[in-house]
């Protein structure tokens, strides 16, 4: 019975994990280029070395304990694309991350959306990540050109475009396994693998979309049935330890 108390805890701690992971995905359905995480559960297994009887040998019994957290994975399926008409909107068409400059100097990934020209004039993410490599913006600049490729020019009234570099696309052997950092960026991880920059457009690697920002790839009609059954197996786990409960109250209340 007191396995089954923590057999019982086990389910309700992992539903739990569940139901904020959901809560987190609803949360973000409308932020741009969020992508939704997954809980993935593992069975716990005890195994016990009991004497057979008679020949003296050793039999190994296995039996049920509860429910374990594999961990919390980003699923990357590509969201839907929305037109803003704005020159500063850019997206990613498929496969890729756009690399961005860390505040301690390493580099994160993000999917795109709207950039700017920081202060110092470099072409930053709205959340102030330098582009990388760095593109610096002309300071009378009105507008961006981005073609699908990764080339961006700047528009300057009056004038020819200027041709400022190349934004490439970085791709990874295993994207769920990045580490979110908040703000659509991403580091990555030995699970994911080192980044391999390339070429928007070439070697699997989606292609540069302006004027359009990704939208969440959550699916409200999913996390709701996804929520219910979290909700339904949570219910059930308490009255498992409710029902533990009981059978040990029973118990010690036995009179002779």
């Amino acid at each position: 019975m007191i396995d089954a108390l923590y057999i019982g805890a086990s389910g309700m701690q992992a539903q739990q994990l569940q139901v904020d992971t959901i809560a987190n995905n609803l949360t973000n359905m409308n932020t741009p280029a969020f992508k939704k995480s997954r809980v993935s559960f593992h069975d716990v297994i005890q195994r016990e070395l009991v004497e057979s009887m008679g020949d003296g040998g050793v039999l190994q019994r296995v039996r049920g304990a509860g429910v374990g957290i594999e961990g919390t994975a980003v699923e990357f399926a590509p969201g839907d694309l929305k037109a803003t008409g704005s020159s500063w909107d850019v997206a990613i068409r498929g496969n890729g991350f756009i690399a961005v400059e860390m505040p301690d100097g390493s580099l994160g990934y993000s999917r795109g959306g709207t950039l700017r020209a920081g202060v110092d004039g470099f072409l930053t993410t709205e959340q102030g990540y330098r582009v990388h490599p760095a593109l610096q913006v002309p300071s009378d600049a009105k507008s961006l050109r981005v073609e699908a490729d990764g080339r961006v020019s700047a528009l300057i009234e009056g004038s020819e475009p200027v041709e400022l570099g190349m934004i490439d696309l970085a791709g990874f052997t295993n994207p769920a396994g990045l580490q979110a950092l908040g703000g659509g960026v991403y580091r990555p991880t030995e699970r994911s693998g080192d980044a391999v920059t390339g070429r928007a457009g070439e070697n699997g690697l989606g292609e540069l979309a302006q004027g359009q920002l990704e939208m969440s790839n959550v699916k409200m009609i999913d996390e709701m049935v996804s929520l219910m059954l979290a909700q339904r197996a949570y219910e059930m786990s308490t009255k498992l330890v409710q029902a533990a409960d009981e059978m040990m109250a029973l118990t010690n209340n036995m009179r002779r």
